[in-house]
């Protein structure tokens, strides 16, 4: 996998109204599950509309390793799959790039399985911690046999007789959760998960999609009970992956600071887990419409109409969180430009994805003339003329050099990042796509 280690800046400048209907990459986490789920099952998957970002692909890549058949053919991905608890020992290491999901959720796929896997990563992989799904498949028999502190690169050996579990999550982590339920697949009796409030629920609709039994239960604490009968019969299924409502939140967000633009972003997700910048934009001003609401796959689509709004600060709670965790970075972009002070809590979840992304969005302001004020979870921008001008380090992080470039189309003099691969990681065709709407680029540092 490419570490992203040639730095190539790329700066963002002023630009005019930003106009026109664009579709942004499928869902990154739909695209992950369908690729796991698919190389698992009895029969064909065929997914439409999946992300080609060099995380999905490490996905693909580790699939194949591990048996499954999987083919693009004329623009849909084929996905043959071994069959539950059918994977084979794979003989090298799996690569996971930058894809932290794809790692956790494959960890929980083959850490039930009798033999050895290795796994691995690029350097922001490397110092993210894996203690926390390490630590329930544990107590279902896997052996940590090589690796440090929890970290990657290290090997699971999986049991001759997987035991299954009641766990409670001790944070509300989608990835966490997955990771067992994944596992809990190939042990017979039921294995069940407690979240403290409910999180990213994508695993659970896709696994029932492929026909495994799961029981839910909302309790009276606001936690859920997620039960799941293992050894289930999973049979290959039809996927069209939806726009990813993480991707589209960059453009979503350029429309609103960007005066005059109209845009219309489509087929993007709505589920109500995946949707707290939306609803955040709208209590700060923004003049977002839904259109065209479907369903497809167990999942709510919805085309959006972004128009330029003058935005106010507002306080974001901390329960909002999970439902919005990827989007905090262009969420401080959208309050640099808003009338006001905007309060965002509960952000000690972003120390630990990508790069330290609550550190990494209060540098990256700072250095752009943007007045703000970083705690130990919490975030504070007050909004006004953006002066620019700066150079952000991106730490490896796909979020941080969007979030950046979108800040430079209404800065006062251009804003450069250092590394414009780190883009490809989730939303690949980033700049074609904003070029069209009428953003400006410019390689190198844009001074």
């Amino acid at each position: 996998m490419s570490a992203h280690t040639t730095l190539e800046p790329l700066a963002s400048a002023s630009s005019g109204p930003l106009t026109g209907n664009v579709r942004v990459p499928g869902d990154k986490s739909i695209s992950h599950r369908s690729l796991m789920l698919g190389a698992i099952a009895e029969g064909e998957t065929i997914i439409e509309g999946l992300l080609e970002g060099e995380d999905v692909l490490a996905s693909a890549a580790a699939m194949r390793q591990l048996g499954a058949s999987v083919e693009k053919i004329d623009g849909r991905y084929h996905v043959t799959g071994t069959g539950l608890g059918a994977f084979r020992q794979p003989e090298e290491v799996l690569d996971f790039g930058n894809a932290g999901t794809g790692v956790r959720l494959c960890m929980g796929l083959v850490g039930t399985h009798d033999f050895t896997t290795r796994f691995d990563g690029d350097a922001s992989l490397r110092s993210r911690p894996m203690g926390r799904v390490l630590d329930p498949l544990r107590l279902m028999g896997t052996e940590v046999i090589e690796g440090e502190d929890d970290k990657l690169p290290l090997a699971l050996r999986g049991p001759k007789t997987p035991v299954p579990i009641e766990y409670a999550l001790p944070m509300a982590s989608a990835q966490v959760k997955s990771c067992v339920l994944l596992a809990g697949l190939t042990i017979p009796g039921t294995t069940v998960v407690i979240e403290p409030v409910r999180t990213r629920d994508h695993t659970e609709n896709m696994l029932t999609g492929f026909g495994a039994q799961l029981e839910i239960i909302d309790q009276p604490d606001g936690s859920r009970r997620i039960a799941l009968e293992g050894l289930p019969k999973l049979t290959g299924q039809r996927v069209t992956v939806p726009a990813d409502p993480s991707s589209a939140a960059f453009p979503l967000v350029a429309a609103l600071i960007v005066p005059g633009s109209d845009i219309t972003i489509e087929n993007v997700m709505m589920n109500p887990t995946r949707i707290g910048l939306i609803d955040t934009l709208i209590e700060m001003g923004g003049d977002i419409t839904l259109s065209n609401q479907r369903v497809s796959g167990g999942e709510t689509i919805a085309d959006l109409r972004v128009k330029s709004s003058a935005l106010k600060g507002v306080t974001v709670p901390a329960d909002r969180a999970p439902s919005m965790i990827d989007e905090y970075p262009i969420l401080a972009i959208a309050a640099a430009c808003a009338q006001g002070e905007t309060v965002m809590l509960g952000l000690e979840e972003l120390r630990v994805k990508e790069s330290d992304r609550l550190t990494a969005t209060a540098r990256g302001l700072k250095l752009n003339g943007v007045d703000c004020t970083e705690g130990p979870d919490t975030l504070t921008v007050r909004g006004g003329p953006v002066p620019g001008g700066g150079m952000v380090p991106t730490s490896l992080d796909h979020r941080i050099g969007m979030s950046f470039l979108i800040l430079g189309l209404v800065a006062k003099q251009p804003v450069s990042i250092d590394n414009r691969r780190v883009m490809d990681t989730s939303f690949p065709g980033f700049v074609d796509l904003f070029e069209t709407m009428g953003a400006r680029f410019d390689t190198g540092t844009g001074a």
